[in-house]
């Protein structure tokens, strides 16, 4: 089996991004980043202004506007740009800046994205960045993620969204048991996403969770094999595209994974 998985690269210009090492200093750090993530082969750079994070404070629309848009107009004549924002705003100024994907954690901008004629990532969150991680319920996780995967999909399609991609939202309003249950269901979200001529994108990159796999150091800097582990589990599950902090190692791993299997130990 030969697969074709693609990795988005995240560009954060927020001070406040879980991974400090994620974090942009100005927009030109910005635009070398996303320039670099081109280079190393990332498919996607997403822009974001604003953390999403659990407890992240709201950032207000101009600033969140002023942080992003050079950096995405700058990106966008080197490759495909997404915009992480979850403000019609923010999504109708970087579309016009020249970003083609609007990456919406919040499920709220199918209409927008369908109006923008743009690409769409739809993920599921239970709650906001603030209360999210407070006490996540359900009394079925797959299904009730499944439940509104399906909406958001049929949603989109009927507001005449482009290419569309479903992303169960690990870490977003799920506790550690919640995140490996949907990690293990994968194939059934490939399966669900196809229905409506949709693809799957998961985010595992550096959360916390993954500290539970028993990987040695501390923090997120103790992240990194972990996240490549869960990178390639979602590729061999059909998912295909993953978003990441770190790009090169990421390449290295879709390299591997694209293999045919007939030519692996050869």
């Amino acid at each position: 089996m030969a697969l074709n998985p693609t990795v988005m690269g995240i560009v954060n210009l927020t001070p406040d991004s879980f991974f400090p090492g994620s974090r942009a200093a100005s927009t030109a750090d910005a635009i070398a980043r996303g320039r670099a993530f081109f280079g190393a082969g990332a498919a996607v750079v997403d822009v974001g202004g604003e953390s999403t994070r659990p407890g992240a404070r709201e950032v207000a629309l101009d600033e969140e506007l002023a942080r992003v848009l050079d950096s995405v107009r700058a990106l966008a004549l080197d490759g495909v740009v997404s915009i992480d924002t979850q403000k019609e705003g923010v999504a109708r100024a970087a579309v016009a800046a020249g970003a083609t994907i609007v990456n919406d954690v919040s499920g709220t901008l199918a209409e927008v994205a369908g109006a923008l004629r743009c690409d769409y990532v739809a993920m599921h969150r239970q709650g906001t960045s603030a209360t999210m991680q407070l006490d996540p319920h359900y009394d079925d996780v797959v299904a009730e993620v499944s439940a509104a995967l399906a909406n958001l999909a049929e949603r989109a399609r009927r507001a005449g969204v482009g290419r569309l991609w479903l992303d169960p939202g690990i870490g977003f309003g799920k506790t550690v048991e919640h995140n490996l249950e949907l990690l293990g269901h994968l194939d059934h979200f490939v399966a669900l996403a196809a229905r409506y001529d949709a693809q799957v994108l998961v985010g595992t990159s550096r959360k916390r969770f993954l500290e539970h796999f028993g990987e040695s150091g501390d923090g997120v800097d103790g992240r990194l094999a972990a996240s490549l582990a869960t990178a390639a589990w979602s590729m061999l599950n059909g998912v295909s595209m993953v978003r990441v902090h770190d790009v090169d190692a990421t390449m290295a791993l879709c390299a591997l994974v694209a293999r045919p299997l007939s030519e692996v130990g050869s």
